[in-house]
């Protein structure tokens, strides 16, 4: 069941795959296409100049772009240049670019045109070397013109010495519950996942044709939308952001590429498709699965979404620090709708009582702890924050789960954001599921609010679906058909927008400053 033979370096899979396929299409967006055969030269000319630069074994180098096949191939040759790649999201403030910049001491940034004056500002407040390389036509005197770099062999090749267990990638954490936090990430732990998930379960092979919106700063992005792809030889058009109206024109006239197959998203891209495409469908002849993941997919919207398309669509759980993926519905046999699947094989997992420290029986909800190869070595600079995850091999999510008698795990939420009611526990992610089943409802958010008596007490965010009134008691009255009466919300609050990371996650701390 296990890909092993998909568990090799960067190089080695690049090479491969050069040799084998060398006219298919890799990456491709709307300004760029790049073969397998022009994918191992481009990333060893990349590697060569980042060398050239000052790029020594172990330094990192920080992407700062939008979504593009400049990332990708960014992605591939940073490792063959022995250092580590960074990226942050093309839409975080200043300040949290300058928070990744300074933490993780890149020497060079990648960045675009639209993002060079952001660049720039921060290179000229911290005064050291600081290399800039441009995507695009913007680069000033001084400045480097990433189309400069490949379009030359450099003076040296690509050191390609990075083992499988050296780190490759650093990620930040999406600051929901705190400041972002680097997380190391090596070749091991991401090729790993892509040789027992999206291989086996997904059967991700080199036939494939991805459709991808996913924000590539992402573990989910990287790892199945970058390392998957490339591991296995398939080809990906790259969108830079979600939009109903191009995913259903991709999707239904395809590309040079050839004709999308598998289209992997986050849930709220799903309920958006199901939202609002026409009676017409997806209206995509080859496409064959989608995939969820990045957050938790409501049954409900799961469910009409496989009956509205007759497309298969799989929920998994995961997190930066596994190197994404821990469980995974599966295409063929049962699946329990709302879960999140079972675990990947050759991955342990526990649901372990907090406060006992046991093991919790089916049924019972336990933090989900995890041990196998894709856990990640630990945080950049953060040694107690690291002791405090990874303890004896497990690392500690921090996510509540339960298990049920067929092993299917179905998660609850954050520790840190249960909301605790005169005793009794209520999950955000169960009410705001039972909101969802509402068709008055677009999406929703639940928040602990203060109380003086009870201690919290539930508050739900919610975007009306349509533009009249929206009947509070009613939507109210139906959530009371699925919930225990101390779940169901003390009010709802109108907002044109759900706060959410690229992956999907609730930004829950932004609802909370306006109680």
């Amino acid at each position: 069941m296990l890909h092993t033979e998909l568990i090799r370096t960067v190089p080695e899979t690049l090479d491969a795959h050069a040799r084998l396929r060398p006219d298919t299409l890799a990456f491709v967006d709307d300004e760029r296409s790049v073969t397998y055969a022009e994918l191992a030269v481009s990333t060893a000319r990349l590697a060569g100049h980042l060398q050239g630069l000052g790029v020594d074994r172990g330094d990192r180098v920080l992407l700062h772009l939008d979504n593009r096949v400049e990332v990708a191939e960014s992605y591939l040759a940073i490792p063959r240049a022995g250092a580590i790649a960074v990226c942050a999201n093309p839409g975080a403030a200043t300040a949290e670019v300058a928070h990744i910049l300074d933490d993780s001491g890149a020497r060079v940034v990648i960045t675009d045109d639209a993002h060079l004056d952001v660049v720039r500002a921060l290179a000229a407040e911290r005064g050291g070397p600081l290399a800039v390389v441009v995507v695009g036509a913007g680069a000033a005197d001084g400045e480097v013109r990433y189309a400069d770099l490949l379009a030359a062999p450099a003076d040296q090749g690509p050191r390609d010495c990075l083992e499988l267990d050296d780190v490759a990638w650093m990620l930040y954490t999406s600051g929901t519950t705190g400041r972002p936090k680097g997380v190391h990430l090596t070749q091991r732990g991401c090729f790993w996942v892509v040789a027992a998930c999206w291989a086996p379960i997904a059967g991700l092979g080199p036939g494939d044709v991805v459709l991808s919106a996913l924000p590539l700063f992402h573990s989910y992005a990287l790892v199945l939308c970058v390392l998957g792809v490339a591991a296995v030889g398939a080809s990906e058009r790259i969108l830079p952001r979600f939009s109903v109206q191009e995913v259903q024109e991709r999707l239904h006239r395809g590309g040079p590429e050839g004709e999308v197959t598998v289209l992997p998203g986050v849930p709220t891209m799903f309920h958006y498709l199901l939202d609002r495409v026409g009676p017409d469908g997806l209206r995509a002849p080859a496409l064959r699965l989608c995939i969820s993941a990045g957050a938790i997919l409501p049954a409900a919207v799961n469910e009409a979404f496989e009956k509205a398309f007759a497309v298969p669509l799989l929920d998994g759980y995961g997190i930066t620090e596994t190197s994404t993926m821990v469980t995974m519905n599966w295409p063929t046999g049962s699946r329990v709708m709302g879960s999140c699947g079972l675990p990947l094989p050759g991955l342990s997992v526990r649901l372990v009582d907090p406060a006992s420290g046991r093991d919790v029986l089916p049924g019972e909800e336990g933090e989900l702890w995890v041990q196998g190869p894709n856990v990640t070595p630990g945080y950049h600079n953060l040694a107690e924050a690291t002791a405090a995850v990874l303890v004896d091999g497990w690392y500690r999510t921090g996510d509540l789960a339960r298990r049920d008698e067929n092993g299917y795990l179905r998660i609850s939420g954050r520790t840190k954001e249960l909301i605790i009611r005169g005793g009794e526990n209520i999950y955000p992610a169960e009410v705001e599921d039972a909101l969802l089943a509402s068709d008055e409802i677009r999406d929703a958010a639940v928040v602990g609010a203060p109380h003086d008596h009870l201690g919290e007490v539930a508050v739900a965010f919610v975007v009306p679906r349509g533009p009249g009134a929206l009947d509070h008691a009613a939507v109210l009255a139906r959530a009371r058909e699925r919930l225990s009466s101390f779940k169901v919300p003390e009010k709802l609050i109108e907002v044109d927008r759900i706060p959410r990371t690229g992956s999907g996650k609730i930004l829950r701390f932004q609802l909370q400053q306006q109680l």
